[in-house]
């Protein structure tokens, strides 16, 4: 893969959008933020921060709505309950709490007011971002893989600069259920985009593509989400704002490698919980056994 051009500027922030309601996953999210929702045996939240931090991402800047404070929390110490366990001896689990806790000034924290859409949170960013590239993760998608989403999306970055849009096939019929691209030829998983279309009607989808929740994307996308009107659901979209920097930036979608949960879904975080307890070495025999009993 050749070298970044000294030109263009390294990938070092992600902007993770946690202010939503997480009305999929009601009641559970009544009084939990969805992104603290236990899958094995972590927050989801935790899975999408150890996939950035393994590809290089040194500043995440969480955008968060009211009652969202547990987020913050979680990422800090927790004196008495590290107290205890010190003292119990019980070091393997310390270890791991403290491991995940960030680095001074790893974090920023900034508020959505008001619940305007996915483009609106990313734009609520834009002073911490500042002049340089960065990525945006949807924190509902645990992506499974054995180098991270991420990474594979600044790999495929540093190769061809521009805008990445991650992407994943689903099958033709499924198609009217999310936003697809357009490409203008497919050769391997790398491939420069022509378009994009949000949830088209049944028949009528450019490819069977569909956008999977990581983004790599210039900074010019701001002033053009601050102009943006709303659109669908009645909301300032990310997608009508990409589909604008287009007409001046190249856009690639990249087919990554690996597994996708939708954990804002009650389905998805089912699937997430029994694929990644199978996954877990310290669970799956463990796992496989309790869930036998169901399936003879």
């Amino acid at each position: 893969m050749p070298e970044v051009l000294l030109s263009q500027k390294r990938v070092r922030k992600a902007v993770i959008p946690v202010a939503g309601l997480g009305t999929r996953v009601l009641p559970g999210t009544k009084v939990i933020p969805k992104e603290l929702l236990v899958v094995v045996d972590r927050p989801i939240l935790a899975y999408v921060v150890e996939e950035a931090r393994a590809a290089g991402i040194e500043h995440f800047v969480f955008v968060t709505g009211r009652a969202k404070g547990a987020i913050e929390d979680y990422f800090d110490h927790q004196v008495e309950l590290e107290a205890q366990l010190a003292a119990k001896g019980k070091t393997a689990i310390l270890d791991q709490l403290v491991k995940e806790l960030p680095k001074a000034g790893e974090m920023s924290f900034v508020r959505q007011m008001q619940p305007l859409g996915l483009g609106h949170a990313v734009w609520c960013a834009r002073d911490i971002i500042g002049d340089e590239p960065f990525a945006v993760i949807l924190p509902d998608m645990v992506m499974d893989a054995e180098v991270s989403a991420t990474k594979q999306a600044i790999d495929a970055y540093n190769q061809v600069g521009g805008n990445i849009i991650v992407v994943e096939p689903v099958p033709h019929d499924q198609t009217h259920q999310y936003g697809v691209v357009a490409l203008e030829g497919q050769d391997g998983r790398l491939n420069r985009m022509s378009g994009m279309v949000e949830k088209p009607a049944k028949g009528t989808a450019p490819s069977n593509l569909i956008v999977s929740g990581r983004y790599i994307l210039q900074p010019e996308i701001f002033a053009l989400l601050a102009s943006q009107e709303k659109g669908a659901g009645n909301e300032i979209q990310l997608t009508d704002s990409m589909f604008r920097l287009m007409e001046t930036q190249s856009f690639h979608a990249l087919e990554y490698d690996g597994v996708t949960y939708d954990c804002g879904d009650k389905i998805g975080l089912l699937r997430a919980n029994v694929g990644l307890a199978l996954k877990n070495p310290e669970l799956k025999d463990a796992a496989r056994a309790a869930l036998l009993p169901f399936f003879q």
